[in-house]
Formats: structure tokens, sequence, C-alpha cells
């Protein structure tokens, strides 16, 4: 048997929005990075883009476990004294756009593809986007948060 390699031909991009109300960021976060890479197509090659586009809507509703709100995101501007302290409470209040990017940075490979993909992620803190004419599907995560139920 021999390995497939898809040509340009055989990627294609299609849309995906997800609903991130009472949803869990690692389980938003590796779904999102799952699409984004283009591993639930039987087309997948490592090495090639054939990422999907994603957009994610209700930002500001996802769900944090454990003691999580305590917990600080880091960010350095490259001067010195330019390090950066979010915790997670605040940043679901204020920017939790920033929060979710993160996570779904962290899940993507270390390489240069991973920027192309990132840059495929569309994230929005209420209900509407503007990305109908797309006609993105619509992706379900089943399992929500426990503590939402």
């Amino acid at each position: 048997m021999k390995t497939f390699t898809p040509k340009p031909n055989d990627l294609s991009h299609e849309w995906y929005v997800i609903d991130a109300t009472d949803v869990v960021l690692g389980r938003l976060a590796t779904t999102a990075a799952t699409l984004l890479r283009g591993k639930n197509k039987p087309t997948f090659a490592p090495h090639a883009d054939g990422g999907n586009n994603v957009i994610i809507i209700n930002a500001d509703k996802i769900a944090l476990t454990g003691n999580k709100l305590g917990k600080n995101l880091y960010q350095h501007s490259g001067f010195p004294g330019g390090l950066r302290a979010d915790s997670y409470g605040e940043l679901l209040e204020k920017n939790p756009e920033r929060m979710i990017r993160a996570a779904v940075k962290g899940m993507l490979p270390k390489n240069r593809l991973a920027k192309v993909q990132l840059n495929r992620l569309r994230i929005y803190r209420g209900d509407q986007h503007p990305h109908a004419s797309q006609n993105p599907a619509v992706y379900e995560i089943a399992q929500v948060s426990q503590q939402a139920k």
C-alpha cells in the first residue's frame, strides 16, 4: 500500500462554527485544534495545510474547572520588565478571546504551519458572527461542563 500524499487540488477548507456555552476550555481547545489541522478528514497529512476555518461563538460563556480562575496567563513583550500576568478570572471578563486563542495555540504543532492554521481561528464573544455567507456547519461538542448542569 502506498502512502497517500495530498495534492493542492485535494485540499479544501470548510467552515465550522462551535458554540462555547458551558464547554470546558481544554475540550474546546482540543476540538478546535483538531479541526484547524484537518485531522477530521481522510486526506490528512501532517505536512500539508488541509485545515478548516473555525468560528467560536459565545466565548464569554466558557467554563473553567477546578481552581483555574486564579491561574495566570503570561505574556512577554520582549523588552526588559515586559512580563505581563493576567488571571483567568480577569480574562474571562475582559478578554476571553485571548484565553481561548492561547489554549488552542498550545495544542497546535510548533512549526510554520501552526501560524497559518491559527489565522483560520475566529473567536467572538456573542452569538453573532460576520461569516454567515460562508455557510458554516455547526460542530456540536456533546459533553458540557459538569458544573453547568
